[in-house]
Formats: structure tokens, C-alpha cells, sequence
């Protein structure tokens, strides 16, 4: 029987429905917008220039998490755990810790990507340290409990603006992927004033005492902030190489054209993934208090049911886009549909990893880092090796058994590691509904309609919509085992309001 949770970690999770829902609504969005941005440059790019403007992008994503420096998770770690210590006066001093060396960082790597990077990058350069401080600032929100921030300009409006800028482009007909990549990096700027205003709101709203600390009490808090998210830094690097490395071998290995239908063909994995940062995100400054005084109870059930929301969203775009992988790959154009068995592969292995939860989160949040970076290098490791081995014979489908390879290392192996240090685990009964709950309706359902209807539009549809009817019955009738029993976690999922 299942122990049931203390009244203040219900209280916490009725927070968390309601935060948790706004950042799946938001990451949502934001993930149908990024799809909305491929399909736009996939469309007016031929494969060859859609394969630079994917590398570029690529690269300078992943330029972002290096000068980031890991404080996307050490901001928010170290702030929750010096409100919850009732060391406030420490406060600024680790917002100054933590984004002084971002600031450093990211214009020095900006000098040197305008110095040396080919003409797609070199543009997008500029917009690095813009990019690096917004997400910086943002995680300093998360790390006060303030998500609307977070929400509103990385999920929503960032992503709209990209949309926008790009979409003119297409309906202007232009064929040359510099323009698209200037329209995909400028809403960085608004962006980034706008989360430095969202930062100092959040700081102002607690109060602080004004004595400041002394020299030695500031060096200690700088040595143990850098302990914590220095090897987070690296691991924070090697995660997002583990989604942006394999386009840029594929480039290189394999040619632009290949790339862009790799790009193309794992689009969807993305959808997926920032669901995980939507939950995560708003998990995180709940799961770090908990876990610091040693609340392993409550940190238990906010992982596990946090693990069940992701999958009851996840589990059915894995499921539908196995089902019908031609229907998915001819949105983009024909010129894609060779990429098929990499969607099957990706889907496969994503189904794996979103079932494992949040559990690098869990894993850092629990404080340790240097597990966390093990755990990514090695999947890492294991990726570029088999990319290196199997692009130049089998292409992107070479590429797809990687980066599969890769994710199940990097999900199970911190599954195993959480549940002995920390003795928590993600499958609790809503996970397991959820599971059993998508399966049926997204897996055997469409199945079973396929093979009697076919494939053409009039049967998808169809097939998606009785689908969905029939998700949206079974999440009713088991909406306590899910975690959404009260009529206010239930109102947010028809709401999506944004909490605090």
C-alpha cells in the first residue's frame, strides 16, 4: 500500500499542479512553436541550406550552455537553500557569484566565435552574452519560487517572436539561411532586459538584512557555490551536446542535406524534452528545500509525481509519431521521409527516458553533481563513439542508434544511483496509470485503427480524435491516482494559470 503524503507535501504538490500545468502549457508552446520554426525553414530552405541554418543554430545552443556555467541549476539550488536556512543577507552575494562569471564567460566566447566561426555562427555571436544572462536571470527567478518568468519569455514569449520574425521571412520567399538566423537570435534582446528586470523584481520582494557579509563568509559561500555547480557545468554541457552534437557530425560526416533530415526527423524529441524542463522547472525549488532539511518523504512524492505528469504528456506524441511516421516526416516535405526509422528509434528510446522522470534533476537537487557528471559524460562518450562508427556506413540512422544508446545510459544509470543514495524512485500509481493509460489509447487504439483504416488524413484524424476522447476519459476517472484530484489542480489544467 502506498503511503500517503504529509499534508504540507500535498500542499506542495497542489502548488506544483498548478505551476506544473502552466509549465507543460508553456513548454507546449513553446515546443510547437520550435516544430512551427523547422517546418517553416525546412519548407523555404532546400536540404542543403536548412542543414547550415540546423548547424548553426546547434552550435550556438550549445556555445550557450558552456558560458552558462552550470547556474541554471546552481542559482536556483543555492538561492531556495539560503531562503530556507534564513541566511537572506547572503542573498545578493550569490547572485553576484553566480552571474559575474557568466557575464565573463559569454563575451569571451563571443570574441572568439566572431574570430573564427563560418558566416552563420559568427552572426549569431553577438547574441551570446544576451542569451546566456537571460537564462542565468531566469534560473535566479526559479531560485526565489517565481516561475512566471520563466514561463512567460522562455517558453512563450521568445519563442512566438521566432515564429513571427521567421515566418515573415518564409511568406518574403527568402532563400539564403543568414536572415533566418539573424530572425532566429534577435528576440534574445527583449528577452534578456526583460528577465533582468524579472530578477531584480524578485530579489527586492524579500526582504534582506542590510548588513553585508563579511570577506571570509563571502569567499566561503563562493568556494561552496562553485563546488555545487561546477561539475554541474560541465554536465549541463555534455547534456545539451548529447541533443545538439549529433546534427553537427552528421554535417560533417554525412553533408548538410543529411543533416537537415536528421534534424528534421528528431524534431519531435524536443517536444518532449521541454515538457521535462517545464516540470523540472517547476519541481525544482520544491525538491531542492525538501532535500536539504532531509525531507526524503515529501522529495519521494514530488518525484513521483512529477514523473507521472511528464509521461501522461509525453508518452502519447512518442506513441503517435511511431504510429504514423510517414504522415509526420511528409509535414516537412518529401525530401524528408527517408528519416523514418530514426523517428521509430528516437521515440523508442524517449518512451525509456521521460518513464525515468526528471532524474538528473533529482540527482543534482540531492547534491550529487559529480554523480550527475559522470553519468552525462559517459553517454557523451558513448554517443560520439558510435556516431563516429556507424554515421560514415548507415548515415542518420547511425546517428539515431547513438544518441538512443546515450539516453537510456543517461536515465537508467542515475535511476539506479537516486534510488540507493537517496532511496526515492519515480514509479508511483500515477506514473503507472499514466503509462498503462497512454499505451492503450495512443498505442493500441491508433494500432488497431490503422490497420482497418490506413493511414491517409481522414483516418488520422479520426484515429486522434478517438484517441484523445478516450485519453481524456481515462485522466478523468483517474485523476486522484494522477495527482489531480482537486478541483483546483483541475481547474489548471483548463486555466493554466501561472501561480506566482
Amino acid at each position: 500500500m502506498t503511503a500517503l503524503a504529509p499534508p504540507g507535501t500535498r500542499r506542495a504538490i497542489r502548488g506544483m499542479a498548478r505551476r506544473g500545468m502552466a509549465g507543460m502549457a508553456a513548454a507546449g508552446f513553446a515546443g510547437a512553436a520550435g516544430v512551427g520554426v523547422t517546418w517553416l525553414v525546412a519548407r523555404a530552405l532546400g536540404t542543403e541550406q536548412a542543414g547550415a541554418f540546423f548547424a548553426a543554430t546547434a552550435g550556438f545552443v550549445l556555445a550557450g550552455a558552456v558560458v552558462r556555467l552550470g547556474t541554471q541549476t546552481g542559482l536556483v539550488y543555492w538561492l531556495a537553500r539560503l531562503r530556507m536556512q534564513d541566511r537572506a543577507h547572503l542573498l545578493g552575494s550569490c547572485l553576484r557569484i553566480g552571474l559575474v562569471p557568466v557575464a565573463v564567460a559569454s563575451v569571451v566566447v563571443a570574441a572568439v566565435l566572431w574570430f573564427t566561426a563560418p558566416a552563420p555562427l559568427r552572426s549569431l555571436a553577438l547574441f551570446l552574452p544576451l542569451a546566456a544572462l537571460s537564462d542565468a536571470a531566469l534560473a535566479g527567478t526559479r531560485g526565489y519560487g517565481q516561475l512566471r518568468p520563466t514561463f512567460l519569455l522562455e517558453r512563450l514569449a521568445r519563442p512566438a517572436l521566432q515564429l513571427l520574425t521567421i515566418g515573415a521571412l518564409a511568406v518574403a520567399s527568402v532563400s539564403t539561411p543568414g536572415p533566418y538566423a539573424a530572425a532566429w537570435v534577435v528576440p534574445y534582446l527583449p528577452a534578456a532586459l526583460l528577465a533582468g528586470y524579472a530578477l531584480r523584481r524578485a530579489y527586492l520582494s524579500v526582504p534582506t538584512p542590510h548588513r553585508r557579509p563579511g570577506h571570509k563568509t563571502y569567499l566561503a559561500l563562493r568556494v561552496q557555490f562553485w563546488r555545487y555547480t561546477g561539475p554541474r557545468s560541465i554536465a549541463s554541457v555534455a547534456q545539451l551536446a548529447l541533443q545538439r552534437v549529433d546534427v553537427l557530425l552528421v554535417a560533417t560526416l554525412g553533408g548538410l542535406s543529411a543533416a537537415a533530415v536528421y534534424a528534421v526527423a528528431g524534431r519531435f524529441v524536443v517536444l518532449g524534452q521541454l515538457a521535462n524542463q517545464g516540470i523540472s522547472q517547476s519541481v525544482q525549488p520544491r525538491l531542492a528545500e525538501a532535500l536539504s532539511i532531509g525531507d526524503r518523504l515529501s522529495a519521494n512524492h514530488l518525484y513521483q509525481t512529477a514523473t507521472g505528469w511528464l509521461v501522461l504528456v509525453t508518452w502519447p506524441l512518442y506513441l503517435m509519431v511511431i504510429t504514423y511516421t510517414p504522415v509526420y516526416l511528409g509535414l516537412f516535405g518529401d525530401g524528408y521521409r527517408s528519416g523514418g526509422p530514426v523517428v521509430v528509434v528516437l521515440a523508442s528510446a524517449m518512451l525509456v527516458a521521460t518513464g525515468c522522470g526528471m532524474v538528473d534533476t533529482v540527482l543534482s537537487m540531492g547534491g550529487r553533481t559529480r554523480w550527475n557528471l559522470a553519468n552525462v559524460t559517459a553517454a557523451l562518450a558513448l554517443m560520439v563513439a558510435l556516431d563516429l562508427a556507424l554515421i560514415p556506413p548507415f548515415g542518420v540512422v547511425g546517428a539515431a542508434v547513438g544518441l538512443a544508446a546515450a539516453v537510456l545510459l543517461n536515465n537508467i544509470v542515475p535511476l539506479v544511483q537516486v534510488g540507493h543514495a537517496l532511496g526515492i524512485h519515480p514509479f508511483g500509481p500515477g506514473t503507472v496509470a499514466a503509462a498503462a493509460l497512454a499505451i492503450t489509447c495512443f498505442g493500441v487504439l491508433p494500432q488497431v485503427f490503422a490497420a482497418m483504416a490506413g493511414t491517409g488524413p481522414a483516418a488520422v484524424l479520426t484515429a486522434a480524435v478517438l484517441a484523445f476522447a478516450a485519453y481524456g476519459a481515462g485522466v478523468w476517472r483517474m485523476r486522484q491516482r494522477l495527482g489531480l484530484g482537486s478541483s483546483r489542480s483541475l481547474r489548471s489544467l483548463v486555466t493554466l494559470g501561472f501561480g506566482r
